[in-house]
């Protein structure tokens, strides 16, 4: 299966707050290793911002809950997708199939 997975930070107390959670964030990260199970088609954090994505292949979902719980200090959208091509492919059979239905 396909899953893109975005995060934002979560809001954090105050300044100083934020920074040490800046550190932790990173600390945990420099530590992590993306599972071998998983095979990473983009990996990418947004410009300016605390936040990115990350689209992947996994057999098993409780990877992905996984790596959500590693960090909790982000806030995380999982979409399990699929290629555009073969959705469309689907929606012309299910077209199809309406359109051979007596009206």
């Amino acid at each position: 299966m396909k899953y893109l997975v975005n995060w934002n930070e979560r809001p954090q107390g105050s300044a100083i707050e934020y920074e040490n959670v800046q550190k932790r964030i990173l600390k945990l990260f420099q530590h992590w290793e993306i599972p071998s199970e998983i095979k990473v088609h983009a990996f990418v954090v947004r410009v300016g911002e605390w936040g990115g994505s990350m689209l992947f292949e996994a057999d098993d979902p409780l990877l992905m809950h996984k790596m959500c719980s590693i960090f909790p200090a982000f806030q995380f959208e999982v979409h399990q997708v699929i290629d555009v091509q073969d959705a469309v492919r689907v929606e012309m059979e299910a077209i199809k199939w309406r359109d051979e239905l007596p009206s």
